[in-house]
């Protein structure tokens, strides 16, 4: 077994503190060290996006980072976007508008998107689908998903969430 080393970060706005294998995925830790189920692992190899978490802000595919390279940074999950009676904007708005079935590929969807629709709600088609191509769904065909990102930014905007 190798040495363990203490990574530090802030998830969710809240700091953790834990000794991890140098070799721990960061979706893993996420997963398992905090409990937060919300990432789903599936290809492992960065290719589907269901582990997409936002780092210091940015859209990152947690099965390609380890642990002990998100010590001192900013992680937000899809835990922090809303809860069950107060879905964010952009969670109502894929439920409005059938933007998943299964629901596995959701979270990740979510956590791309989010950052472009901070940074401008005002998206064009091609906006949309840049920021969804990293991300595979193998139960719709997609245009639901693109609906509901159109109605989450006309939201976003009326709302003045940006």
């Amino acid at each position: 077994m190798s040495e363990l080393i203490e990574v530090t970060v802030n998830v969710n706005s809240e700091e953790y503190r834990r000794s991890v294998e140098p070799r721990m995925l960061l979706s893993d830790f996420i997963r398992h060290e905090l409990s937060l189920s919300g990432t789903h692992v599936g290809c492992e190899q960065g290719v589907c996006g269901a582990c997409t978490i936002q780092l210091d802000g940015a859209a990152v595919r947690s099965c390609l980072m380890f642990a002990v390279q998100a010590d001192g940074h900013q992680i937000r999950t899809v835990e922090d976007l809303g809860t069950m009676d107060e879905l964010h904007t952009l969670q109502e708005a894929f439920w409005e508008a059938h933007g998943l079935q299964c629901g596995f590929c959701t979270p990740g969807f979510l956590m791309s998107i989010l950052p472009v629709l901070e940074e401008n709600p005002e998206v064009s088609e091609e906006t949309i689908q840049r920021a969804m191509e990293g991300n595979l769904c193998r139960c719709t065909g997609y245009q639901h998903i693109r609906d509901a990102v159109k109605q989450a930014a006309e939201k976003m905007v009326a709302g003045g969430e940006a």
